[in-house]
């Protein structure tokens, strides 16, 4: 692979790679980092990427277990991504969605690591079951099955939580 194929064909996947990255790392200096990090090992490397057959999966498929390998080494120095924000027109709703969005973050935080992967990869990402599959080295059923799972915790943890809230204000 020549420069010409390497800038045509993995550079112009950096911006997916960053917003993969930032998804695992919550830290878009750090995700810059990665970026530039498996851009350079996957030039050392040029030579034997023309056997490779899904380019584009097998960067993200790269990406994200360098990621993993970032958490693994410096776990619990990666700060938290800054809140989102919305441009409504209602504060009220601003705070609410804030709030959910938070929420729903650390909800998927406590999902385990694949299906946390999972759910990034098919919800934040919009990849296909099919390179979700590539990816993570497991069959498309699996893929189904564990994004399946991920979302029905994460709906049964706010349903309860709602349930527990309407309760309260109830008995108030």
């Amino acid at each position: 692979m020549d420069s010409t194929q390497f800038n045509q064909q993995i550079l112009t996947l950096s911006d997916k790679l960053f917003r993969f990255a930032n998804s695992i790392l919550q830290n878009a200096d750090a995700a810059k980092d990665a970026v530039q990090d498996l851009n350079l090992k996957l030039w050392e490397k040029r030579k034997i990427l023309d056997d490779v057959e899904n380019l584009p999966a097998f960067t993200m498929k790269s990406m994200r277990n360098l990621c993993l390998d970032t958490l693994r080494k410096n776990k619990g120095e990666i700060e938290l991504a800054p809140e989102v924000e919305y441009d409504e027109p209602s504060p009220h709703l601003q705070v609410e969605r804030k709030d959910l969005v938070l929420q729903i973050r650390a909800l998927i935080e406590t999902l385990p690591e694949l299906q946390r992967t999972i759910i990034r990869m098919r919800d934040v990402e919009g990849m296909e079951i099919a390179e979700i599959a590539y990816i993570t080295s497991i069959t498309e059923n699996a893929v189904s099955v564990n994004l399946s799972r991920a979302r029905q915790k994460i709906r049964e943890k706010i349903l309860s939580e709602q349930y527990r809230t309407e309760k309260f204000i109830w008995k108030s």
